[in-house]
Protein backbone atom coordinates (compact mmCIF):
# COMPACT_ATOMS: atom_id res chain seq x y z
CA UNK A 1 0.00 0.00 0.00
CA UNK A 2 1.37 3.10 -1.06
CA UNK A 3 1.67 6.09 1.48
CA UNK A 4 -1.47 8.07 1.90
CA UNK A 5 -0.75 11.42 0.54
CA UNK A 6 0.10 9.55 -3.30
CA UNK A 7 -3.43 7.65 -2.95
CA UNK A 8 -5.04 11.06 -1.78
CA UNK A 9 -3.80 12.76 -5.52
CA UNK A 10 -6.54 10.72 -6.93
CA UNK A 11 -8.89 9.05 -4.46
CA UNK A 12 -9.93 10.79 -1.69
CA UNK A 13 -9.76 8.53 1.25
CA UNK A 14 -11.48 10.78 4.12
CA UNK A 15 -12.72 9.12 7.39
CA UNK A 16 -16.74 9.66 5.36
CA UNK A 17 -15.32 7.71 2.09
CA UNK A 18 -14.40 4.62 4.53
CA UNK A 19 -17.74 4.92 6.48
CA UNK A 20 -19.90 5.08 3.52
CA UNK A 21 -18.38 2.21 1.77
CA UNK A 22 -17.70 0.40 4.81
CA UNK A 23 -21.68 0.97 6.12
CA UNK A 24 -23.25 0.25 2.84
CA UNK A 25 -21.07 -2.79 2.07
CA UNK A 26 -22.23 -5.13 -1.37
CA UNK A 27 -25.57 -2.52 -0.99
CA UNK A 28 -23.35 -0.04 -3.04
CA UNK A 29 -24.58 -1.24 -6.20
CA UNK A 30 -20.76 -2.18 -7.11
CA UNK A 31 -20.80 -5.38 -9.04
CA UNK A 32 -24.05 -5.04 -10.27
CA UNK A 33 -23.62 -2.80 -13.22
CA UNK A 34 -20.57 -0.97 -12.20
CA UNK A 35 -22.92 2.45 -11.38
CA UNK A 36 -20.99 3.08 -8.80
CA UNK A 37 -24.07 3.60 -6.74
CA UNK A 38 -25.30 6.45 -8.15
CA UNK A 39 -28.60 4.20 -9.44
CA UNK A 40 -27.99 5.99 -12.94
CA UNK A 41 -26.54 4.95 -16.04
CA UNK A 42 -22.75 3.66 -16.44
CA UNK A 43 -20.49 6.48 -16.93
CA UNK A 44 -18.23 7.10 -19.85
CA UNK A 45 -20.26 5.78 -21.82
CA UNK A 46 -19.95 2.21 -21.07
CA UNK A 47 -22.52 -0.35 -21.85
CA UNK A 48 -24.26 -2.58 -18.65
CA UNK A 49 -22.44 -5.44 -19.93
CA UNK A 50 -19.08 -3.44 -20.17
CA UNK A 51 -19.52 -1.48 -16.61
CA UNK A 52 -20.64 -4.97 -15.23
CA UNK A 53 -17.10 -6.43 -15.74
CA UNK A 54 -14.75 -6.93 -12.75
CA UNK A 55 -11.78 -5.79 -12.83
CA UNK A 56 -10.59 -7.49 -9.71
CA UNK A 57 -11.95 -8.32 -5.94
CA UNK A 58 -10.34 -7.63 -2.64
CA UNK A 59 -11.54 -9.59 -0.12
CA UNK A 60 -14.67 -11.17 -1.82
CA UNK A 61 -16.18 -7.51 -2.70
CA UNK A 62 -15.20 -6.74 -6.86
CA UNK A 63 -14.42 -3.44 -8.31
CA UNK A 64 -15.89 -3.26 -12.00
CA UNK A 65 -14.69 -1.43 -14.91
CA UNK A 66 -18.01 0.81 -14.26
CA UNK A 67 -16.46 1.87 -10.94
CA UNK A 68 -13.00 2.19 -12.28
CA UNK A 69 -14.65 4.82 -15.14
CA UNK A 70 -16.86 6.38 -12.30
CA UNK A 71 -13.56 7.49 -10.65
CA UNK A 72 -12.64 8.92 -13.32
CA UNK A 73 -15.08 10.91 -13.90
CA UNK A 74 -15.65 12.20 -10.48
CA UNK A 75 -12.02 13.79 -10.84
CA UNK A 76 -11.77 17.65 -12.36
CA UNK A 77 -10.32 17.74 -15.46
CA UNK A 78 -6.40 18.48 -14.34
CA UNK A 79 -5.96 15.40 -12.16
CA UNK A 80 -7.93 12.70 -15.14
CA UNK A 81 -5.30 14.51 -17.40
CA UNK A 82 -2.61 12.56 -14.94
CA UNK A 83 -4.37 8.63 -16.18
CA UNK A 84 -3.17 8.84 -19.92
CA UNK A 85 -0.56 6.10 -19.94
CA UNK A 86 -0.71 2.55 -19.05
CA UNK A 87 0.89 3.18 -15.77
CA UNK A 88 -0.95 5.66 -14.56
CA UNK A 89 -4.25 3.78 -15.04
CA UNK A 90 -2.95 0.98 -13.07
CA UNK A 91 -1.64 3.60 -10.24
CA UNK A 92 -5.13 4.44 -10.10
CA UNK A 93 -6.54 0.63 -9.89
CA UNK A 94 -4.23 0.60 -7.26
CA UNK A 95 -5.68 3.12 -5.52
CA UNK A 96 -8.86 1.83 -5.44
CA UNK A 97 -7.89 -0.91 -4.28
CA UNK A 98 -5.99 0.70 -1.40
CA UNK A 99 -9.75 2.06 -0.91
CA UNK A 100 -11.05 -1.08 -0.92
CA UNK A 101 -8.55 -2.43 2.00
CA UNK A 102 -8.87 0.25 4.30
CA UNK A 103 -12.70 0.11 4.11
CA UNK A 104 -12.81 -3.43 4.61
CA UNK A 105 -10.61 -3.08 7.52
CA UNK A 106 -12.95 -0.23 9.01
CA UNK A 107 -15.44 -2.77 8.71
CA UNK A 108 -13.60 -5.66 9.93
CA UNK A 109 -13.11 -3.42 13.72
CA UNK A 110 -16.66 -2.14 13.60
CA UNK A 111 -15.78 1.21 12.69
CA UNK A 112 -19.09 1.77 10.84
CA UNK A 113 -21.03 1.48 13.53
CA UNK A 114 -18.74 4.33 15.75
CA UNK A 115 -20.97 7.44 15.99
CA UNK A 116 -18.93 9.55 13.78
CA UNK A 117 -18.85 7.10 11.10
CA UNK A 118 -22.93 6.53 11.96
CA UNK A 119 -23.13 10.44 11.18
CA UNK A 120 -20.89 10.53 8.07
CA UNK A 121 -22.70 8.03 6.26
CA UNK A 122 -25.99 10.02 6.89
CA UNK A 123 -24.98 13.08 5.69
CA UNK A 124 -23.35 11.45 1.94
CA UNK A 125 -26.70 10.05 1.74
CA UNK A 126 -28.53 13.19 2.40
CA UNK A 127 -25.79 14.88 -0.47
CA UNK A 128 -26.83 12.21 -2.47
CA UNK A 129 -30.42 12.02 -2.57
CA UNK A 130 -30.36 15.68 -2.92
CA UNK A 131 -28.01 15.87 -5.88
CA UNK A 132 -30.43 13.38 -7.61
CA UNK A 133 -33.73 15.53 -6.80
CA UNK A 134 -31.59 18.18 -8.05
CA UNK A 135 -30.48 16.66 -11.93
CA UNK A 136 -34.07 16.33 -12.56
CA UNK A 137 -34.32 20.30 -12.52
CA UNK A 138 -33.35 22.24 -15.94
CA UNK A 139 -30.24 24.55 -16.68
CA UNK A 140 -30.56 27.73 -15.97
CA UNK A 141 -30.16 28.35 -19.62
CA UNK A 142 -33.32 26.28 -20.53
CA UNK A 143 -35.68 28.23 -17.99
CA UNK A 144 -38.34 29.41 -20.69
CA UNK A 145 -37.95 33.08 -21.65
CA UNK A 146 -41.34 34.31 -20.72
CA UNK A 147 -40.65 32.96 -17.59
CA UNK A 148 -37.73 35.46 -16.70
CA UNK A 149 -39.34 37.96 -17.92
CA UNK A 150 -42.02 37.69 -16.08
CA UNK A 151 -40.19 37.69 -12.84
CA UNK A 152 -38.33 41.44 -13.87
CA UNK A 153 -41.71 43.04 -14.75
CA UNK A 154 -43.00 41.67 -11.53
CA UNK A 155 -39.94 43.12 -9.71
CA UNK A 156 -39.35 45.93 -11.24
CA UNK A 157 -38.15 48.14 -7.95
CA UNK A 158 -35.83 45.23 -7.58
CA UNK A 159 -33.78 46.49 -10.51
CA UNK A 160 -34.60 50.31 -10.45
CA UNK A 161 -30.89 52.50 -9.05
CA UNK A 162 -31.37 55.64 -7.52
CA UNK A 163 -28.99 58.08 -7.62
CA UNK A 164 -25.96 57.43 -5.23
CA UNK A 165 -23.73 60.04 -4.18
CA UNK A 166 -19.44 59.55 -2.89
CA UNK A 167 -19.14 61.67 0.67
CA UNK A 168 -16.00 62.94 1.91
CA UNK A 169 -15.78 64.55 5.66
CA UNK A 170 -13.66 66.17 7.51
CA UNK A 171 -14.56 65.44 11.24
CA UNK A 172 -14.14 68.03 14.38
CA UNK A 173 -14.06 68.46 17.83
CA UNK A 174 -16.04 72.06 18.34
CA UNK A 175 -18.55 73.10 16.08
CA UNK A 176 -16.35 76.60 16.31
CA UNK A 177 -13.78 74.66 14.69
CA UNK A 178 -16.30 73.22 12.26
CA UNK A 179 -17.30 76.85 11.06
CA UNK A 180 -13.78 77.79 10.61
CA UNK A 181 -12.82 74.72 8.83
CA UNK A 182 -16.05 75.08 6.80
CA UNK A 183 -14.94 78.73 5.15
CA UNK A 184 -11.74 77.44 4.05
CA UNK A 185 -13.21 74.38 2.46
CA UNK A 186 -15.25 75.94 0.74
CA UNK A 187 -12.66 78.41 -0.92
CA UNK A 188 -9.95 75.30 -1.62
CA UNK A 189 -9.28 73.73 -4.36
CA UNK A 190 -9.37 69.47 -4.63
CA UNK A 191 -5.95 69.30 -2.92
CA UNK A 192 -6.42 72.20 -0.87
CA UNK A 193 -8.80 69.69 0.40
CA UNK A 194 -7.13 66.97 1.62
CA UNK A 195 -4.43 69.55 3.46
CA UNK A 196 -7.21 70.83 5.83
CA UNK A 197 -8.11 66.74 6.29
CA UNK A 198 -4.61 66.47 7.06
CA UNK A 199 -4.14 69.54 9.24
CA UNK A 200 -7.59 69.79 10.97
CA UNK A 201 -9.11 66.35 10.71
CA UNK A 202 -8.46 62.87 11.77
CA UNK A 203 -5.20 62.50 9.40
CA UNK A 204 -4.02 65.11 11.36
CA UNK A 205 0.21 64.27 11.27
CA UNK A 206 -0.30 61.57 8.93
CA UNK A 207 1.11 61.56 5.67
CA UNK A 208 -1.04 61.20 2.87
CA UNK A 209 -1.47 57.80 0.73
CA UNK A 210 -2.93 58.45 -1.86
CA UNK A 211 -4.20 61.63 -4.20
CA UNK A 212 -5.18 64.45 -1.93
CA UNK A 213 -8.41 64.77 -2.87
CA UNK A 214 -9.55 61.77 -2.12
CA UNK A 215 -8.73 62.10 1.51
CA UNK A 216 -11.42 61.89 4.24
CA UNK A 217 -13.76 59.59 1.63
CA UNK A 218 -16.46 57.71 4.14
CA UNK A 219 -18.24 55.28 1.04
CA UNK A 220 -20.94 55.78 -1.25
CA UNK A 221 -24.62 56.07 0.04
CA UNK A 222 -28.27 56.45 -1.43
CA UNK A 223 -30.94 58.64 -0.94
CA UNK A 224 -31.95 58.81 2.47
CA UNK A 225 -35.24 57.00 1.62
CA UNK A 226 -33.13 54.33 0.13
CA UNK A 227 -33.40 50.83 2.08
CA UNK A 228 -30.34 49.56 0.33
CA UNK A 229 -28.42 53.06 0.30
CA UNK A 230 -27.07 53.19 4.06
CA UNK A 231 -23.13 52.80 4.60
CA UNK A 232 -21.88 51.54 8.04
CA UNK A 233 -19.08 54.43 7.94
CA UNK A 234 -21.99 57.57 7.18
CA UNK A 235 -24.09 58.34 9.91
CA UNK A 236 -27.35 59.26 8.68
CA UNK A 237 -27.14 63.17 9.41
CA UNK A 238 -24.26 62.96 6.72
CA UNK A 239 -26.45 60.67 4.58
CA UNK A 240 -28.57 63.10 4.40
CA UNK A 241 -26.56 66.27 3.93
CA UNK A 242 -24.37 65.15 0.96
CA UNK A 243 -27.45 64.73 -0.81
CA UNK A 244 -28.54 68.09 0.59
CA UNK A 245 -25.61 69.64 -1.30
CA UNK A 246 -25.89 71.38 -4.62
CA UNK A 247 -23.70 71.63 -7.49
CA UNK A 248 -21.01 69.04 -9.04
CA UNK A 249 -18.68 66.61 -7.31
CA UNK A 250 -16.19 68.53 -5.41
CA UNK A 251 -18.98 70.89 -3.93
CA UNK A 252 -18.71 71.39 0.06
CA UNK A 253 -22.16 71.98 1.73
CA UNK A 254 -22.93 75.36 3.15
CA UNK A 255 -23.07 74.51 6.86
CA UNK A 256 -21.31 72.23 9.14
CA UNK A 257 -23.69 68.89 10.49
CA UNK A 258 -23.36 67.34 14.19
CA UNK A 259 -23.51 63.80 14.14
CA UNK A 260 -22.49 61.30 16.99
CA UNK A 261 -20.85 63.89 19.37
CA UNK A 262 -18.80 65.29 16.29
CA UNK A 263 -18.62 68.48 14.06
CA UNK A 264 -18.00 67.70 10.25
CA UNK A 265 -17.72 69.93 6.95
CA UNK A 266 -19.26 67.72 4.53
CA UNK A 267 -17.77 67.14 0.84
CA UNK A 268 -19.56 66.04 -2.56
CA UNK A 269 -16.67 63.41 -3.65
CA UNK A 270 -18.86 62.05 -6.68
CA UNK A 271 -22.17 60.66 -7.78
CA UNK A 272 -23.95 58.29 -9.97
CA UNK A 273 -26.81 59.27 -11.72
CA UNK A 274 -30.48 57.39 -11.76
CA UNK A 275 -30.41 53.85 -13.24
CA UNK A 276 -32.82 51.26 -14.33
CA UNK A 277 -31.17 47.92 -15.17
CA UNK A 278 -32.36 46.26 -18.50
CA UNK A 279 -34.11 42.94 -18.41
CA UNK A 280 -30.77 41.58 -20.76
CA UNK A 281 -28.48 43.45 -17.99
CA UNK A 282 -30.82 41.15 -15.42
CA UNK A 283 -31.87 38.25 -17.02
CA UNK A 284 -28.61 36.44 -15.47
CA UNK A 285 -29.50 36.84 -12.21
CA UNK A 286 -33.13 36.48 -12.64
CA UNK A 287 -32.51 33.12 -14.02
CA UNK A 288 -29.95 32.03 -11.16
CA UNK A 289 -32.73 33.24 -8.70
CA UNK A 290 -35.40 30.84 -10.31
CA UNK A 291 -33.66 27.94 -10.39
CA UNK A 292 -32.94 28.36 -6.95
CA UNK A 293 -36.74 28.49 -6.10
CA UNK A 294 -36.78 25.40 -8.24
CA UNK A 295 -34.37 23.35 -6.18
CA UNK A 296 -36.10 25.02 -2.54
CA UNK A 297 -39.42 23.90 -3.66
CA UNK A 298 -38.36 20.31 -4.97
CA UNK A 299 -36.56 20.11 -1.39
CA UNK A 300 -39.12 20.87 0.38
CA UNK A 301 -41.64 18.30 -1.64
CA UNK A 302 -39.11 15.52 -0.90
CA UNK A 303 -39.30 16.76 2.46
CA UNK A 304 -43.20 16.37 3.03
CA UNK A 305 -42.84 13.39 1.02
CA UNK A 306 -40.54 11.86 3.61
CA UNK A 307 -42.85 12.86 6.29
CA UNK A 308 -45.93 10.86 4.97
CA UNK A 309 -43.85 7.70 4.62
CA UNK A 310 -41.80 7.73 7.75
CA UNK A 311 -44.13 9.56 10.60
CA UNK A 312 -42.49 11.27 13.12
CA UNK A 313 -42.53 11.16 16.83
CA UNK A 314 -41.06 13.74 19.42
CA UNK A 315 -40.67 12.63 23.32
CA UNK A 316 -41.30 16.58 24.19
CA UNK A 317 -40.57 15.35 28.06
CA UNK A 318 -37.53 14.07 26.47
CA UNK A 319 -36.43 16.88 24.69
CA UNK A 320 -36.97 19.55 28.04
CA UNK A 321 -34.36 17.71 29.62
CA UNK A 322 -31.55 19.04 26.85
CA UNK A 323 -29.28 21.55 28.53
CA UNK A 324 -27.21 23.24 26.30
CA UNK A 325 -23.43 23.53 27.43
CA UNK A 326 -22.60 26.31 29.80
CA UNK A 327 -26.68 27.03 30.64
CA UNK A 328 -26.12 25.55 34.15
CA UNK A 329 -26.39 21.80 35.20
CA UNK A 330 -29.62 21.67 37.48
CA UNK A 331 -32.23 19.48 35.75
CA UNK A 332 -35.45 20.57 35.17
CA UNK A 333 -37.60 19.86 38.51
CA UNK A 334 -39.86 17.18 36.67
CA UNK A 335 -36.83 15.24 35.65
CA UNK A 336 -35.60 13.45 38.81
CA UNK A 337 -39.51 12.61 40.29
CA UNK A 338 -40.70 11.84 37.00
CA UNK A 339 -38.68 9.84 34.29
CA UNK A 340 -39.97 10.92 30.89
CA UNK A 341 -40.99 7.49 28.55
CA UNK A 342 -39.49 6.49 25.55
CA UNK A 343 -41.34 7.65 22.92
CA UNK A 344 -43.75 5.38 20.69
CA UNK A 345 -41.69 5.57 17.51
CA UNK A 346 -38.40 6.40 16.44
CA UNK A 347 -37.79 10.04 14.94
CA UNK A 348 -36.35 10.18 11.45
Amino acid sequence: MRPAMARRRAVKVGFGALALVAALGACSGRGEGGKGGSGGAPPAGLTPELAARVLVTVGGRPITLGDYAAALEAMNEFDRARYQTPARRRELLDELIDLELLALEAERRGLAQAPEARATTRQLLENALLEEVRRGLPAAGELPEAEVRAYYESHRDQYREPERRRVAAIALASRAEAERVLALARAADPPGWGRLFLEHGEGKGQKPSGPLELLGDLGIVGPPDDPRGDHPRVPPPLRAAVFAVEGPPGTVLDRVVEAQGKFYVVRLAGKSGAHERSFAESERGIRAILLQQRMAEAERRLDDELKRAFPITIDEAVLSTVRVPGEGSAAPPHAASNPPSAPSAPRR
